[in-house]
């Protein structure tokens, strides 16, 4: 790293410290034991750790979902609605199966559910840019709202399990292991195997973009959409598969919040994940590796802001969110002009 670089990134981590610092000032709070506290609830215990990294899962998915649609140049700002469709297939394929269902059946039968729900949404709204040419932020912003107000309703009427305002259990098969079972430090918390599927999936999204012709199109149609069609690629076809893959991906994010955490779906679960995946995409830089890291860190954020709960509002700590996105896009600036 050059110097210039070095100094923009040392400059932007000091602005992230100054933000939270000024934060939890102006909401009447010690910064130093508000840090204590939140290290302490977080990295400071084997649960707390675990906790964090259950709050992380889902960005994994949703992050990996917008980061796939910006490598062929679509903003997919409709993770959310995405998820909620994975959410809503996987708990009524997961209740539908017959009890006794083996796990080996019931969890791949639930996971492409979702993934087929996330990627329905995403594909339409990649064949309405493709076909019409409707900006894609439109589209699945209106595909957010409309899969919200579906599912309220569908969870509250028809799927409500009698008493209950969520949908009937999914099979025990169906179920995922959970790591309390394994380890006992970590028993108790959410953490659960769609953690480690998570970061499977993008090692399998980064190979599938760098080493397959099908990434190969996407890529090509990110890089130019009029190159691409000139090397004979069907930027329709290109951009539908782009956008659907991106919503399986969305979808996949029900693994955790259905089958791992829940085991069955209810208004609200899943809210908020697709907007954070969007962060956790730019933060990671589209990368692997990046995004892992950065859905890592919004973890440790969001059950760190439960630790200080008692002591400052968690909406502090959106603050330092924001902080950190807009360190992330001096850095970039930074970097082009070091160039």
């Amino acid at each position: 790293m050059t110097r210039p670089r070095a100094l923009v990134v040392v400059a932007a981590a000091a602005a992230v410290l100054t933000a939270m610092n000024l934060s939890v000032w102006l909401a009447g709070a010690s910064p130093a034991r508000v840090l204590a506290l939140m290290f302490a609830g977080t990295l400071g215990s084997s649960y707390g750790f675990a906790q964090s990294l259950a709050k992380a899962t889902p960005l994994l998915w949703t992050g990996a979902a917008v980061a796939l649609a910006l490598r062929a140049r679509l903003f997919n700002i409709g993770a959310e609605g995405q998820c909620l469709a994975g959410v809503l297939a996987a708990a009524v394929v997961g209740a539908a199966l017959p009890a006794g269902t083996p796990s080996l059946l019931a969890v791949p039968c639930c996971l492409l559910a979702a993934a087929s729900g996330g990627a329905a949404l995403g594909g339409l709204a990649g064949w309405l840019r493709g076909r019409l040419g409707t900006n894609e932020v439109l589209s699945t912003l209106m595909l957010n709202g409309l899969m919200a107000v579906g599912v309220t309703w569908l969870y509250g009427g028809p799927l409500r399990d009698g008493a209950q305002v969520h949908t009937r259990d999914v099979v025990a098969g169906a179920r995922l292991p959970m790591a309390g079972a394994a380890l006992r430090a970590f028993r108790g918390s959410g953490l659960n195997a769609s953690f480690l599927l998570g970061l499977v999936a993008l090692a399998a999204m980064g190979w599938y973009l760098d080493r397959t012709r099908g990434g190969l199109r996407i890529r090509a149609l990110g890089s130019s959409s009029g190159a691409a069609a000139a090397l004979g690629i069907d930027p329709l076809r290109t951009t539908v598969r782009a956008m659907a893959l991106s919503g399986a991906l969305a979808g996949l994010a029900a693994s955790h919040l259905v089958l791992g955490v829940k085991g069955y779906a209810e208004h609200g679960l899943g809210a908020g994940v697709g907007f954070t995946g969007i962060a956790v995409a730019l933060l990671g830089g589209g990368k692997p590796l990046g995004i892992a890291l950065a859905a890592v860190l919004f973890g440790l954020l969001a059950q760190g802001s439960l630790a200080v709960n008692a002591v400052v509002p968690s909406d502090a700590l959106v603050v330092v969110q924001a902080a950190t996105l807009i360190a992330v896009a001096v850095v970039g600036a930074g970097r082009a002009v070091a160039r």
